[in-house]
């Protein structure tokens, strides 16, 4: 099960460490990808930068996951349910997590699905650590483990 975050920004402090203990606990198949968010640019140049390094880093065949405010909101056992049939129809799984100007329409165009956590806008640094956590939840749902709870 190949899974593949590719996120605009790079953490720092307690978002860092609190990614490092879930990724710490998913193993080797999950990798992070920190782009850079380019500096001094205006918004809409700020995603069009940006959207080139996301779509340069999408492996081919993958199943592409933008996370978005606007997007589909589920329950984890929802989450956990689409992360298996997803890895069942594809090679690898990435989530995409734009900047905090958000993402162009071609970032938009080339996800499969799109998701959110709840219709509120969340700092893309807490949609990582919440993005690894749900991966994790999903894994222990689909493993039988009690880590989640109804």
């Amino acid at each position: 099960m190949k899974v593949l975050v590719l996120a605009i920004g790079k953490l720092r402090g307690d978002e860092s460490a609190w990614c490092d203990e879930y990724l710490k606990r998913l193993g080797q198949d999950i990798s992070v990808k920190e782009m850079a968010a380019p500096k001094n640019l205006s918004g809409a140049e700020a995603q069009k930068a940006e959207a080139a390094l996301i779509l340069q880093a999408i492996p081919p065949q993958s199943h592409v996951v933008l996370m978005d405010e606007r997007g589909k909101d589920c329950t984890s056992r929802d989450f956990a349910g689409l992360l298996e049939r997803w890895h069942m129809e594809a090679r690898q799984v990435v989530f995409i997590i734009g900047g905090a100007d958000g993402v162009t329409d071609d970032v938009r165009r080339k996800a499969q699905t799109t998701l959110c956590f709840g219709h509120a806008t969340w700092p893309h640094r807490l949609v990582r650590v919440m993005l690894l956590e749900q991966i994790y939840r999903a894994r222990q749902i689909t493993a039988g483990h009690p880590y989640h709870r109804d």
